[in-house]
């Protein structure tokens, strides 16, 4: 599996995720080892926080930010089972990761990234889980359960969307574009949305997919997290990820 290092720029691969079994935040299976440091000795020094599955996020915009678009976001690099943003210090959240080693996934991308105009902090935390508010305590929305969402990524065993992860780019990748929509209705989706589409190219062989370049990547990542899941037809959701490539 092939995932850059947005610290250095570079290309690393971690070990081979597909078909392999890990530990589940809250719920460690019997008998299944769970990443390690050990596991990535052979990757340039590389080290898994040997934390578990829940980011801290900080120096959120409070205006703009939602635990939807947390879950959209940080989704891109793992199955998002819980958010709760402070609720007296909604410059921050908690994000709950289905498994430990997309915390980290999570955390090596998403760390110093400019989100709604502000550079966000992801570490991990102490906290072992995310906890749901009790009944009668103020939340406001804040806290959210996602464990059953259909929008999660990686939810198959062996997905391989594990070997498409890469840092946020101006570049994004689009799939399950209906044989019915062509490039200009996705244009005037993503420029409605409030986006500067610079250029579109589809796949040559396979016009389920296309790439789409926006002005910058925090435009990006804003619109990534706006049109995922937008509703292209009757029966198809546009999916959209980061890519490595450029048009």
């Amino acid at each position: 599996m092939y995932v850059y290092d947005t610290k250095t720029g570079k290309e690393f691969v971690l070990p081979d995720m597909r078909g392999m079994r890990y530990a589940v935040c809250g719920k460690k299976p019997r008998n299944t080892p769970t990443y390690t440091s050990e596991h990535f000795k052979s990757t340039k020094g590389l080290q898994l926080p040997g934390a578990g599955c829940v980011l801290l996020v900080s120096n959120l915009s409070e205006e703009t930010v939602t635990p939807d678009a947390l879950f959209t976001l940080f989704g891109v690099y793992g199955d998002v089972q819980r958010v709760k943003i402070l609720f007296n210090k909604k410059d921050t959240a908690l994000i709950q990761m289905s498994e430990p080693q997309q915390a980290y996934l999570a955390q090596t991308h998403l760390d110093k990234v400019k989100l709604f105009g502000k550079q966000i902090r992801v570490m991990p935390s102490k906290h072992q889980g995310v906890q749901m508010p009790k009944e009668g305590q103020p939340d406001a929305g804040l806290t959210k359960d996602y464990s059953a969402s259909p929008l999660h990524r990686f939810k198959k065993p062996g997905s391989k969307n594990y070997q498409n992860i890469y840092a946020p780019s101006a570049t994004l990748h689009l799939s399950n574009i209906p044989p019915t929509v062509g490039e200009e209705e996705i244009k005037a989706a993503f420029a409605e949305a409030g986006f500067d589409v610079k250029a579109f190219k589809f796949f040559p062989k396979d016009h389920k997919m296309a790439l789409i370049q926006l002005d910058s990547v925090d435009e990006a990542i804003v619109a990534l997290i706006k049109m995922h899941n937008f509703q292209l037809s009757d029966a198809s959701h546009l999916r959209v990820s980061f890519s490595k490539s450029t048009i």
